[in-house]
């Protein structure tokens, strides 16, 4: 009697056990394939709202993992489902699907040769953010957890999130769209985990910071005008370009003299200019285009005010008006402290306790920031460069190179995030 106890106390106990384990050797056996649908991935980039092919490639293999899922989300978003044998909460992976208008110039077999179109012009297109990797790491994840399925604690939504980098012009998309669609909704998500591949922090390394990680992201279009006038004769018109020109140093002391930076970090740059057809013409209009990066909404808040006042009266001292549009765009991405602090041990558990740091936040800024608006999220950098390399090649450029010996422990993460929560009995 006594054994047959203990026999039935295993079989109650195997599978939360279990439940906690993905065996080396299974990780082992699935980086090359992680490997393969990343260079797949990374040869056929395609840009915000137009990734059909990439999100066609994802749901067949989604398919051949036997994991249901659904097309179509927030234009071409995937959103598939692994609904665990046993009850618990619900786990939501994210990666970010889309690429960028760059030309790429790495030297490796699978580097993108394709061209599209990108606000009427035609450009080089190219997976320069690592988001090639974000999906080859969460497919991998996926089919791991799918091959555990009877022994989850509760379910794992996976979301393929088209159009990070910012849908075009006019159009809605991102994890905004998803989160208006009702993805967090629709699945009961209760908590959301995501990673991003860092091109500047050596591979099989983890960096993470509580509460505020990336600034929140606003668009800044100032338009001055001025009268045209013969660049002969400067004096009988108002000359924008020259107003623009002082407005653009003006921004400058809003960030260096006008806001507190021991509190938080803030950006402001001027990323575009545009005004005038000919040498000789003085136009009647420039436009100057930008970016706001914060990391407190009340510093936000100020700024905005700030830039509004400070264009507007150096255009009005010089004659000339300036129309200010700041656009809203992606919150702080906060990573909630309760779920961070829960899920340091995994980290260390995962990476080994010495490649684990907590870092300082970055001004870059990531969507993510929508779904944990909604959830509990947390979000972590991944090491991707190549720890003999002297230097890093910067995201967002056309040298962006990442090493794939890092990917299989983003792969560990996304496992380890999910079985290690649903274990805790939430």
């Amino acid at each position: 009697m006594k054994y047959l106890a203990c026999f039935f106390l295993l079989i109650i106990l195997t599978p939360s056990i279990m439940s906690q384990t993905i065996a080396s050797a299974e990780y082992d056996a699935i980086e090359s394939e992680v490997i393969e649908w990343r260079r797949h991935f990374h040869q056929y980039p395609e840009l915000s709202n137009r990734e059909v092919n990439t999100a066609k490639y994802i749901s067949e293999r989604l398919k051949e993992m036997n994991i249901e899922h659904e097309t179509g989300i927030a234009h071409h978003g995937v959103v598939g489902v692994i609904q665990g044998g046993l009850p618990g909460p619900t786990v939501g992976l994210r990666a970010d699907i889309d690429g960028l208008p760059v030309v790429e110039r790495v030297d490796i077999p699978f580097a993108s040769k394709e061209r599209t179109n990108y606000l009427g012009e035609d450009v080089g297109t190219m997976h320069a953010c690592g988001h090639d990797t974000h999906i080859a790491m969460l497919l991998g994840a996926a089919k791991l957890l799918k091959s555990k399925q009877k022994m989850l604690k509760g379910k794992v939504v996976l979301i393929f999130q088209p159009a990070e980098e910012g849908a075009p012009p006019g159009e809605e998309g991102g994890a905004k769209l998803m989160v208006k669609e009702g993805v967090l909704e629709k699945h009961g998500v209760d908590v959301i985990f995501g990673q991003h591949i860092s091109s500047g922090l050596d591979a099989n390394r983890v960096d993470y910071k509580i509460g505020g990680a990336m600034a929140a992201s606003d668009r800044f279009v100032i338009t001055v005008k001025g009268k045209q006038a013969h660049g002969s004769r400067p004096w009988s018109g108002v000359d924008p370009i020259t107003v623009a020109a002082q407005i653009i140093m003006g921004l400058q002391t809003v960030v260096s003299r006008q806001t507190e930076l021991t509190k938080e970090a803030a950006v402001i740059s001027v990323g575009k200019i545009q005004g005038g057809v000919r040498n000789n013409i003085i136009p009647e209009e420039c436009e100057l285009v930008g970016t706001i990066r914060t990391l407190d909404v009340g510093m936000q808040e100020k700024i905005h005010a700030d830039i509004t006042r400070t264009a507007t009266l150096i255009a009005e001292s010089a004659g000339a008006v300036a129309d200010v549009d700041i656009q809203i765009g992606y919150p702080v991405t906060y990573n909630n402290p309760e779920l961070t602090r829960k899920m340091i041990d995994t980290m260390y558990k995962t990476a080994g306790e010495d490649n684990v740091r907590v870092v300082a936040a970055r001004t870059g800024a990531e969507d993510f920031s929508f779904f944990a608006q909604k959830v509990p999220g947390l979000y972590w950098f991944l090491g991707g460069k190549d720890p003999a390399a002297a230097e890093a090649t910067g995201h967002h450029t056309p040298d962006f190179y990442i090493v794939e010996s890092g990917l299989l422990l983003g792969v560990k993460m996304m496992c380890n995030m999910t079985l290690d929560y649903m274990n805790m009995g939430q």
